[in-house]
């Protein structure tokens, strides 16, 4: 029988662009009315109680913000999930309240959820599934995870869209559009049209599980086997546009292993770091949402990696240029050959009024972690400044630089894996790891992972 969706189920908060935006605008307008009375309210109080009320008003106003993403979900919950991790300077109360969006947003009633899994797979999840949990153990921000068993006894997590998602994101991109052009008017010489054509184009592509579901063949085929990645496999015939059904993965979030020893949290920032940059440079792919919700991590050490929805994959001629930058600015220090080949990629304007000193200046933070070949820790402070380069619009660089359509997710990929190795306060020898991974060198392992790795991948050759 066809499940009956409740009249008054309210799955995403808006999709309209008008009131999304309105939404975010009355949460802004609210924090900073809450910011001007708590202000006029902790001034009565005596000294000693100041602070702590402060920490109090900063506590529910980041709490009450964060409500306001996760019920808009789609690209506004996005946006809270990025900042939750990306911004050390953010205060901790603020990045407490955010990190909730990484897996634990509202989520969608059972009745809503059985009356997609019918119109995308033609029965009810009780005529599909021997077993199917109503209550998701994961929500986010296209969709919502249910633990379940298929018929012949396999463990296995389906991950259901919300309805109406699609729109709502079509009207997140029309506002994100306005905030591009406000950032076109702090750079003026940065184009914004390629950032928010590519952004478009990898958000349409992510609300169709089909597409997700070949990203993460793609990436399990190529990981078959690994000795400490874990691809879940895809469960092909309970699979639709709207339905994503894969091998269920056991392992604890990113929030608990900070609570790990050191020596294991080096372990999980050398995977980390081995995943993204193997995917990039022998895959010519890599997943363009690499928060903390997305790794699952094990005692037996193993990491699992989750949600291929935004996923780039790149073009030899896109990989061949990402491999020229690091030879012409790490291993020849060739600065003139580093400028040309940027250029070359569009992320220069040729003939900028620069020096290339300059230029090397700007970009050489992309590289801190592997300009010298000895171990370093990533630290907060590292991270922040990360992202102060981006965003910094005074820096004579800044005026001539843009953003092309190949590095859009390139950008939030180094920001995102500088800011999980930083939480997880990483130290490695990092050089010594890339140049096993950069195709100009491919160097011999010089670590156990390493070593591990290049014996997998003896096995497949």
């Amino acid at each position: 029988m066809l499940p009956q969706r409740k009249s008054n189920t309210k799955i995403i908060s808006s999709t309209s662009r008008l009131s999304r935006s309105a939404k975010l605008s009355v949460a802004a307008l609210k924090i900073a009315a809450r910011a001007i009375y708590g202000r006029t309210r902790v001034k009565l109080l005596p000294k000693a109680k100041r602070e702590a009320q402060i920490e109090i008003n900063r506590r529910k106003a980041s709490e009450n913000f964060a409500q306001t993403l996760a019920g808009m979900k789609g690209l506004a919950a996005k946006l809270g999930q990025m900042a939750s991790y990306l911004d050390e300077s953010l205060p901790q109360e603020t990045r407490n309240a955010l990190a909730q969006l990484q897996a634990d947003m509202p989520a969608m009633d059972y009745e809503v959820t059985s009356q997609v899994i019918y119109e995308q797979l033609g029965k009810i999840p009780s005529r599909i599934f021997s077993y199917f949990e109503e209550e998701p153990f994961a929500a986010a921000s296209i969709g919502q995870v249910h633990r379940a068993m298929t018929k012949s006894g396999v463990p296995v997590a389906v991950k259901v869209q919300y309805p109406g998602i699609e729109k709502a994101l079509n009207a997140d991109m029309s506002n994100a559009s306005m905030l591009f052009h406000a950032i076109g008017l702090m750079f003026p010489h940065m184009d914004p049209k390629p950032i928010v054509q590519e952004l478009s184009v990898r958000l349409k592509e992510e609300v169709d599980y089909q597409i997700e579901a070949d990203n993460q063949r793609l990436f399990e085929t190529f990981y078959h086997s690994h000795p400490f990645i874990s691809i879940p496999l895809v469960v092909d015939e309970l699979t639709s546009t709207k339905v994503l059904t894969t091998e269920f993965a056991e392992g604890v979030r990113f929030s608990e292993i900070l609570s790990w020893g050191q020596e294991d949290k080096d372990w999980a920032g050398e995977v980390i770091f081995r995943f993204v940059f193997r995917s990039l440079y022998s895959l010519c792919a890599f997943n363009g949402d690499p928060h903390p919700g997305n790794y699952l991590f094990t005692k037996s050490r193993k990491v699992t990696f989750l949600d291929f929805g935004l996923v780039k994959r790149f073009t030899p001629e896109e990989s061949f240029t990402f491999n020229e930058m690091v030879r012409t600015m790490i291993t020849d220090r060739d600065e003139e050959g580093f400028r040309k080949t940027i250029v070359g990629a569009g992320l220069l304007k040729e003939g900028a009024n620069v020096s290339t000193e300059q230029v090397i200046e700007y970009f050489s933070t992309f590289y801190e972690l592997v300009k010298e070949p000895k171990p370093y820790s990533v630290t907060p402070e590292l991270s922040t400044k990360l992202l102060r380069t981006v965003m910094d619009p005074s820096s004579p660089v800044a005026k001539f630089a843009t953003v092309p359509p190949a590095f859009v997710l390139i950008q939030r990929i180094n920001l995102g894996i500088y800011a999980l190795l930083a939480q997880l306060r990483a130290t490695a020898n990092w050089r010594d790891i890339a140049e096993e991974l950069w195709p100009h060198v491919s160097a011999a392992p010089k670590t156990k992972l390493g070593e591990l790795e290049q014996d997998w991948l003896s096995l497949r050759r």
